[in-house]
């Protein structure tokens, strides 16, 4: 049986190379991909993230929007990453899908209950500002409950890109990933850090773009090439990472990434330090008599410290390939 799974997304070129493997690949059922303002603001995000369902035919999965700011800080984007319209300027028309009515959070909700009562709980991936996750949790807690895993991209044991200290999507909305942190051990959710120690590993090199690019005129193959093509350009190399993918691709191959379980805490109030994941990776056969603040309350965290690049990155081809 496929997994069913929902992707949170501020798609963004790395969260449209996510969605494409997760519509396409055979062993992932997605149920809905809720939308949150990060890498482009809200209206974009929901723009792309039909789009791509639209190249990779899979047009009736539910697109739910949801929070356009963060729960305190104000908005920013990554639009000198991601293009002006978020994902790549490809020029793409217009989709033809629209949202669906109701709110991320109740998207979220529903859909989580649904697959719980089915007997087969949903694998929730956030790629994104974890803002509708920290709102789901608090307005509908039972319903978080019962969601079967937590597989998110963001934050770093010791790597960094926002700022010195912490990774964009935590970045972004450091309260909302540390409500979900909490809440998951509250209510016994599983949970994996997928962050920027292996972020970077799958890498897609341009002769693989122009393989995908020979597949099809607006299908998944051409989308890929060009998002592939435009990060190529922009970091002036020969090949790209496809990012948030790597987090849908840990759930079709767990033995490409070596994770850890360790106590994991999210900086909320230092000057240089806001945003940042604090991975605790000391031995703890010692004693605890120096430290005031004791293991963090969020202690059952896969975190994701080395990853199998290119066996990821073979993966997202030929998923491509095989949907052809």
């Amino acid at each position: 049986m496929a997994l069913p799974v929902i992707l949170d997304v501020d798609t963004g070129v790395d969260d449209a190379c996510a969605l494409i493997l997760a519509t396409l690949h055979p062993d992932l059922d997605l149920r809905a991909v809720t939308c949150v303002g990060g890498n482009a603001p809200l209206p974009d995000v929901v723009r792309n993230t039909l789009t791509v369902l639209e190249a990779c035919g899979a047009s009736a999965v539910p697109v739910g929007a949801g929070a356009s700011h963060p729960l305190l800080e104000r908005p920013v984007d990554a639009r000198h990453v991601h293009g002006d319209d978020g994902m790549a300027d490809l020029g793409w028309p217009a989709p033809r899908g629209a949202v669906d009515p109701r709110h991320a959070v109740d998207l979220l909700r529903e859909t989580i209950d649904v697959a719980a009562a089915e007997g087969t709980p949903v694998t929730l991936v956030p790629l994104a500002p974890m803002t509708n996750i920290a709102l789901l949790a608090r307005m509908y807690p039972e319903s978080f409950a019962r969601i079967g895993r937590i597989v998110f991209m963001g934050g770093g044991a010791m790597v960094s890109n926002a700022t010195a200290s912490a990774e964009f999507n935590v970045f972004h909305d450091p309260e909302a990933t540390a409500i979900v942190l909490d809440a998951s051990v509250d209510h016994d959710v599983s949970v994996t850090m997928y962050g920027l120690d292996v972020f970077y590993g799958p890498q897609i090199t341009l002769a693989d773009a122009d393989e995908l690019a020979a597949l099809d005129d607006r299908g998944p193959g051409a989308l890929g090439a060009g998002l592939m093509r435009f990060m190529s350009k922009r970091l002036t190399s020969d090949s790209a990472t496809i990012g948030d993918a790597g987090a849908v691709a840990l759930l079709i191959d767990p033995g490409a990434v070596r994770t850890e379980r360790l106590p994991v805490r999210v900086e909320l109030s230092g000057t240089w330090t806001r945003g940042r994941t604090i991975v605790d990776t000391r031995d703890w056969s010692g004693d605890m008599k120096h430290d005031p603040h004791g293991l963090a309350h969020a202690q059952h965290v896969e975190v994701a410290l080395e990853i199998d690049g290119p066996r990821v990155a073979r993966l997202w081809v030929d998923t491509i390939k095989g949907a052809h």
